[in-house]
């Protein structure tokens, strides 16, 4: 009964019309962002951050998180029709949906995004509403080393979950801790790896980073490799399914909304990670994996799932524990910090109308999204009708204007382009660098809980296998870690001996 009360007193909230208009403005954001390349959710919420600073708390942050998962039903439109990728959580979508537009079922596949995404949407957020609370009580029993332990397990599911090699993706988790210390340490007040630059002594803008890395940088890519556009000269077609793919898609949208939840709560987890992990998943279990690599209509319909699940439970380690689950989720945490209010184990009681509303919005947001999608895709083809040579300058401009907004430093766009820069060259390199943000956010926050842990201790190490929850998070991360390295270690061996 109280999760109903909770959740009537969460709509009572989300559904005053301020709230209401800001979702709707959240979700026709996300979506256009989502559809247009180039640009995806963290560089939007980055440029949005001070328009906040006049809202309160609970109507802005309803508005950023309509743009996170708007930008997870976008991104298919683009990724679908024109083999491009609106949001990194749609790259996995282009493999099959694209394949199933050019065997005439664009409609198929936009329907099966859609409505998979509105049902894990509305799963995941059940989900935050049964968990949320009963997680809270679970952290206030945290202390230093359980937080060290859980932010390490989020940096090596990170690595373990990305892309390509292992040994790269554990390289870019480091280096982005190492990112994470340039500034100046908060205990002894002394500047570290700022080699005598003043503006680096309030550490590297994350904002900076994040734009230069994942938005910049993609456009780069794009202008280098045109895309042909032809899918937008042939009808969409019926957006009905057939009843062959009702039952191919509908166990797939099931197991993606299962794995989605469960890596969107995963600090290090998120909506890219989920729809390649579901993509992985579905490759190897789906009865129709024969067709995988020839428009697979499984390959549509759980990663879609997967991504917009993760997209709303990725707010529990937020809300619960102050932890983001990603790097959209720390721009939450900035615009929160911007409100006054520190998330946490104590938000539910201290922000239940925030808590509580933010939820009931979600649901509310994907009911938008859902009327926002389907009936509106021509208007949407229209959008992703604009020649290159107009949407790329002005997202540039927006970008460089959000780069400087954030602390009016001119230092910031500069940064800004040099990490566009280096994202291009990672690209190039084929280093991922989701984790290298990742290890960006919780690093700072991992050596801030490590200091304390080992304070508390005494120096003594031994306190993080003593705890049991920090001895049961640093034994999962280890068996996955090893459960990567293993089977390469054994080829390199056996490589070898045939040597």
């Amino acid at each position: 009964m109280d999760i109903i009360n909770n959740l009537a007193f969460g709509f009572g909230v989300a559904l005053s019309f301020q709230n209401v208009l800001f979702a709707l403005v959240g979700a026709l954001i996300g979506t256009a962002i989502g559809v247009l390349p180039g640009i995806g959710p963290v560089a939007t919420i980055s440029l949005l951050l001070p328009i906040t600073f006049g809202q309160p708390a609970t109507t802005a942050i309803i508005m950023l998180a309509g743009i996170y998962y708007g930008a997870q039903y976008g991104g298919s439109t683009t990724a679908i029709l024109l083999n491009l990728p609106g949001e990194i959580s749609s790259v996995v979508t282009t493999l099959e949906g694209y394949k199933m537009a050019r065997n005439g079922r664009a409609g198929a596949a936009l329907a099966t995004s859609a409505l998979g995404s509105f049902f894990a949407g509305s799963v995941a957020t059940i989900f935050v509403a049964g968990s949320g609370p009963l997680l809270t009580q679970v952290a206030l029993s945290f202390g230093p080393a359980d937080y060290f332990s859980l932010m390490l397990l989020g940096l090596i599911i990170s690595a373990v979950l990305a892309q390509g090699s292992v040994v790269k993706a554990i390289a870019m988790v480091a280096l982005g801790v190492a990112l994470g210390l340039v500034g100046t340490d908060v205990q002894t007040g002394q500047q570290r790896f700022t080699f005598g630059i003043p503006e680096l002594s309030d550490g590297i803008s994350f904002v900076a980073l994040a734009m230069g890395m994942f938005g910049i940088a993609e456009i780069i890519l794009n202008l280098e490799r045109p895309e042909s556009r032809s899918v937008l000269k042939t009808k969409v077609g019926s957006l009905w399914l057939t009843k062959e793919e009702w039952k191919r898609a509908t166990p797939s949208v099931l197991r993606g909304t299962a794995l989605g939840s469960v890596l969107g709560i995963l600090p290090g987890g998120g909506a890219a990670l989920a729809s390649f992990g579901s993509y992985m998943m579905e490759r190897k279990v789906s009865k129709g994996r024969a067709m995988f690599g020839n428009g697979a209509i499984e390959g549509v319909a759980g990663p879609e799932a997967a991504n917009n699940a993760a997209a709303q439970t990725s707010f529990i380690p937020l809300l619960t524990l102050g932890i983001p689950a990603n790097a959209v989720m720390a721009l939450m945490v900035g615009a929160l910090i911007i409100q006054g209010i520190q998330p946490g184990p104590r938000m539910v009681e201290a922000q239940p109308d925030l808590f509580w509303g933010l939820i009931a919005s979600m649901w509310i947001g994907n009911v938008m999204l859902l009327v926002i999608n389907l009936p509106m895709i021509g208007m949407w083809v229209k959008l992703l009708q604009v020649p290159y040579k107009f949407l790329y300058p002005a997202i540039l401009v927006f970008c460089a204007i959000g780069a400087y907004s954030v602390n009016n430093n001119v230092f910031d766009v500069y940064s800004t382009a040099i990490f566009a820069v280096v994202g291009y060259l990672f690209n190039k390199l084929r280093l991922e660098p989701a984790p290298l943000l990742i290890g960006f956010v919780l690093g700072p926050m991992m050596e801030e809980h490590l200091r304390r842990a080992m304070l508390l201790s005494r120096g003594d190490p031994m306190v993080f296998v003593q705890r049991p929850i920090s001895a049961t998070m640093l034994a999962i991360g280890a068996i996955a870690l090893a459960a990567m390295l293993l089977p390469n270690l054994r080829k390199g061996k056996d490589a070898a001996l045939s040597g």
